[in-house]
Formats: C-alpha cells, structure tokens, sequence
C-alpha cells in the first residue's frame, strides 16, 4: 500500500487515508492536491465523511462501518488512475485577493530583524513581500489559519528559537518561503512583519471561511491609522475587501 512513488496512499489509522503526491513545497504537487480535493468531492462517495486538502497531500477520512479498507483503497487508487495529476492547472475556481496590511511597528515587531536577515533595507521588505503574489497553499492548525507561498528563495528564513505566547488575529508572520496569516489569536515561532485587518474566519456569519486553497493573494500597505478604522469597520461586521477571479 506505501511505495515510493508518487502518488502513493498512506494509511492513517483505522478511519483514513492519506493520498500524498510529492515530499517538496512545490505549486504542481499542490496543484495535484486541490484539483484530487475537487475531484474527489464531486464524487460524493457515501463513505467518506472528510476531505482535508494540505501542501502536498489529501487526508480522507471515511466511515469503516460503511466501507471496508480495501474498498475505499480501491475507490482512491481509481481517481488517481484518471489521470496525471501532477500536470493538473492551478485551481480554476480560485479568488484573487488584495489585503490591506500595516507593515512593522506594533502590527509587525519582527520587521526589522528580517530585514537585517535579508540584508536589505525595511522599505525594500515591504514592497517585495506586499508584491508577491502568492498562493493559499493549504488552511489548517486553527480556524482560517492560510499558508501563503511561496516567496522569492531568499526568504528561505529560520523561525524563531522560542514560540510567542500568542499574536493577535490577523497577523502575518514568515518562514520557510511561506506568510502564515492567522485568523485568531494564536502562539506562534515564525516571524511576524505585519497584520491585516482582513479576518479569514468568522464565527458569527456565513460564509465563515473567505479565503480558500488555491485562492491567490498580494498585499497592500497602509499606515496605523487605515488599520485602525479598517479593523473597526471589520468589527461592525463590515467586508473590507471583495475578491477577484483568475480569469
């Protein structure tokens, strides 16, 4: 059932089965990942009662007392076998989104130790990360939690030595080639530069989650001030940012 090759379905515990198409943060395997998500839920096979889609993989999670291991293999390794999937397009349905985000002071207080980890000047940080336009590669380790990327290989940066006890929602933190932006207050040991007043998750209207995998992001930088009415027009239930599409 685990071989070397990918794609390759991996048993995770007695209820789920991982489906794993490359072992590198790459856009093709992430791209395998959501369009196998898409696919998959388009079958709306009675036993399967989870699909989470990640960086470079799908975790499905069915009912063992409606299908048997076996069977639900069989069903899997039948969608992968339709077709290359690491040559799937980038997600046809996904949302382009400007953010407006406050770069450095109280929203970003470790702007200036990655600027000097970059060796290049906080103005020049700003315009490259806002710029970038980068992918939701994954949602997930709290709600409307996204994973960005990925960014120029020079923002291969280390995390933190500790873990902060906690940012507060809509922080923007690096590492990895990646903008983590969190939608709750959370711990964290990546490095925050920013905050946006955009919220990904609300738990007191529908949709809930805005951003979605796939979804393609840039920033736009405002001062303390935007921020601040922004966040309150967030607070009041406002939406601050109506999104794109691709095409």
């Amino acid at each position: 059932m685990q071989n070397q090759a990918f794609p390759t379905l991996i048993q995770a515990g007695d209820s789920g089965i991982m489906v794993v198409f490359g072992d590198s943060l790459d856009l093709a395997i992430n791209n395998a990942a959501h369009a196998f998500d898409a696919a998959l839920r388009a079958r709306k096979l009675p036993e399967v009662e989870e699909i989470t889609p990640g960086i470079r993989s799908v975790l499905v999670r069915f009912d063992p007392l409606r299908s048997g291991l076996n069977n639900i293999l069989g069903k899997l390794e039948s969608l992968l076998d339709q077709q290359d999937w690491l040559l799937a397009p980038a997600n046809p349905d996904r949302k382009v989104w400007k953010l407006p985000a406050h770069y450095g002071e109280q929203s970003g207080p470790d702007l200036e130790n990655v600027a000097k980890l970059l060796a290049m000047p906080v103005d020049r940080v700003i315009r490259e990360h806002s710029e970038a336009r980068v992918r939701v590669l994954m949602l997930g380790f709290a709600p409307g939690c996204a994973y960005l990327g990925s960014l120029p290989q020079h923002w291969d940066l280390p995390r933190l030595d500790y873990v902060k006890a906690e940012v507060p929602p809509g922080s923007m933190s690096v590492a990895v080639r990646q903008t983590v932006l969190f939608a709750t207050p959370i711990p964290t040991g990546w490095q925050t530069i920013a905050r946006t007043p955009f919220l990904s998750f609300c738990r007191d209207q529908a949709p809930y989650f805005f951003l979605g995998p796939g979804d393609e992001v840039t920033f736009e930088p405002v001062d303390h001030q935007t921020f601040l009415q922004l966040a309150a027009d967030v607070a009041a239930g406002k939406m601050i940012v109506q999104p794109g599409t691709a095409n």
